[in-house]
């Protein structure tokens, strides 16, 4: 049977941000099996993927956390800053709490695992058009008890402002901290203000405590080159 359906509205135009070529290839080739969704472009990075909206303006962008340079969550904040009003779909390799909750805070649209279902994936692309959140199943539960438990408070990254936490897996992923400052658009002195200070809250004192710390949150993947 077609996954085919015909509506009578105008598609739904998608962006596509990841890194991994091979992957957008097969999710661009998965949308394209249905009539309602358009994908109208790609990007490599968070980078190109902030030009690429502003030229685009698409109804949805799909974006992966973890990649090279300006990674998933960084060019979230700077697309919602520029336009508030975006409809972004975090694609997340993990599902604990822990990884997905900043997401949500930092103003998702919504997110989906990469090993998710066809199904959910487009479920999920199709909600986040039509204004509402997509929190993907098996772990939404979760998600829910923690914002209505208030747990997000006593987990030791809470205290965290998004900038630190920003420059925290950046430093985790190996960059400098003048790589860091080109990278988030800043100096070099204030990203070793934020150090300073994420450093103290977390009581950690060298880069090794936190790749360890970034790791064991799973903020990052230790496999990822």
């Amino acid at each position: 049977m077609s996954q085919k359906k015909d509506r009578p509205r105008k598609p739904i135009r998608v962006l596509l941000v990841d890194d991994h070529a091979i992957l957008r290839a097969g999710l661009k080739a998965l949308l394209e099996t249905y009539e309602d969704i358009e994908v109208v472009g790609e990007a490599a990075d968070g980078e190109e993927g902030i030009r690429k909206a502003r030229e685009l303006d698409p109804d949805v962008i799909v974006m992966d956390v973890m990649m090279p340079g300006m990674n998933g969550l960084t060019a979230l904040r700077y697309l919602l800053e520029e336009k508030p009003d975006a409809r972004v779909l975090m694609l997340t390799q993990y599902g604990n709490k822990e990884f997905v909750l900043p997401l949500l805070e930092a103003g998702a649209a919504g997110y989906v695992l990469k090993q998710a279902a066809d199904t959910d994936f487009v479920k999920a692309i199709r909600a986040v058009h039509e204004g509402n959140s997509y929190l993907y199943p098996p772990i939404a539960k979760l998600v829910l008890e923690a914002f209505m438990a208030g747990e997000e408070a006593a987990d030791p990254d809470r205290r965290l402002t998004p900038r630190e936490r920003e420059i925290l897996i950046l430093i985790a992923q190996g960059y400098t901290n003048n790589e860091i400052a080109k990278i988030l658009y800043i100096s070099p002195k204030t990203v070793d203000v934020h150090r300073t200070r994420l450093m103290n809250k977390l009581n950690l004192h060298n880069v090794a405590q936190i790749v360890r710390y970034a790791v064991r949150r799973r903020l990052i993947d230790p496999w990822e080159e």
